[in-house]
């Protein structure tokens, strides 16, 4: 705390990683939880508590298993070792990444806050160098490989999970078997958004970290409990606040899901994002492969039960949050550091 206080990089530093943790949860986490609130799995305060909940204990279990998703993001970009000048860099890039996703919340489109992450942090190192010579290649090919795993794990597996359940349950009493998908559902929603997201922005706030001491993140590190609780603790703050809108579209307007149907599409987007965590810790998007899980199940019923208007709304966001929320850091930069170092 100490450190905190006699340093004002950290300090800012920390306090717009705070807000922009608190924005993943107000747009992101709804996403986690919006299928199992739309098929009435749960009501929408204990999802809320639920996600609060499954959001530590994924930051918590999947960071001591594997912390690699933390290591591609804090050695994605390199904003040198100048404390004042790499600190405000990164700081405009937070602030980039915060009114870039309040922006989205606002239109109430599920964009990613992973991908607005990667995009603020290298526009904002390409600003920094005046070049490419900020971003690592290798770690950012992990980008694009999570993109296209992403995007066909969770539409395939969302069509094969829910095309299995109904082959497996097809004499079964719909009635009894309802609560056991409840349980499963609620079980399946959450855990896997604090282990890829948390991660994330623990990544971030290493690179604040160590920036602020003048400092290169290291190739190993340890990550202290408590960091992953102030992680899971604003993402709950953000969700309980402000993810109604999100929720409405992704759990109620895209597709209509009974309850099996979003058990599958947890269970799909839970798989997958637990193998891009083990696998090369590839960061991928929750909200991506959530939807991609969400469209799935519902093309595995019949192509008219997705609500494609609603799709191409959140590919159109998608698509543009890389070039948008990167050229918004970049310019923000660039002024901040105009007048600031």
């Amino acid at each position: 705390m100490n450190t905190i206080l006699t340093n004002p990089a950290l300090l800012i530093t920390l306090i717009l990683t705070s807000g922009v943790i608190f924005v993943n949860g107000w747009t992101d986490a709804p996403n986690a939880i919006a299928t199992c609130i739309s098929t009435r799995a749960i009501k929408p305060r204990q999802a809320i508590l639920m996600a609060a909940f499954f959001n530590f204990l994924g930051v918590l279990v999947m960071t001591l298993i594997n912390k690699s998703v933390v290591a591609t993001i804090s050695n994605m970009v390199d904003f040198g070792n100048e404390i004042r000048a790499s600190s405000v860099a990164l700081s405009a890039a937070l602030a980039s990444i915060v009114i870039w996703a309040t922006a989205a919340w606002w239109f109430g489109i599920p964009t990613s806050e992973s991908h607005a992450l990667i995009a603020g942090l290298s526009g904002a190192a390409i600003a920094f160098h005046s070049s490419l010579d900020g971003i690592n290649g290798d770690e950012w090919v992990k980008v694009i490989i999570g993109l296209v795993f992403s995007t066909v794990l969770g539409f395939g597996l969302g069509a094969f999970i829910v095309k299995a359940v109904e082959r497996l349950f097809r004499g079964v009493d719909r009635r009894k078997a309802n609560p056991l998908f409840k349980d499963a559902q609620i079980a399946a929603a959450a855990f896997m958004h604090g282990a890829q997201d948390g991660q994330k922005f623990i990544g971030v706030l290493l690179i604040g970290s160590y920036l602020a001491r003048g400092q290169s993140v290291p190739p190993s590190f340890e990550i202290p409990i408590v960091l992953m609780l102030y992680c899971s603790v604003l993402m709950f703050l953000g969700t309980s606040l402000g993810g109604y809108r999100i929720i409405k579209t992704v759990g109620m307007d895209m597709v209509k899901l009974e309850t099996y149907q979003g058990f599958s599409a947890d269970l799909a987007a839970s798989i997958s994002l637990l193998m891009a965590t083990l696998y090369r810790g590839l960061p991928v998007s929750t909200t991506f492969t959530k939807t991609t899980a969400i469209m799935g199940v519902g093309a595995a019923k019949r192509v008219r039960a997705v609500n494609w208007n609603i799709v191409k709304e959140m590919v159109l966001a998608w698509v543009l949050t890389f070039p948008g929320c990167a050229l918004l850091s970049f310019i923000v930069t660039k002024i901040v550091m105009h007048f600031f170092v």
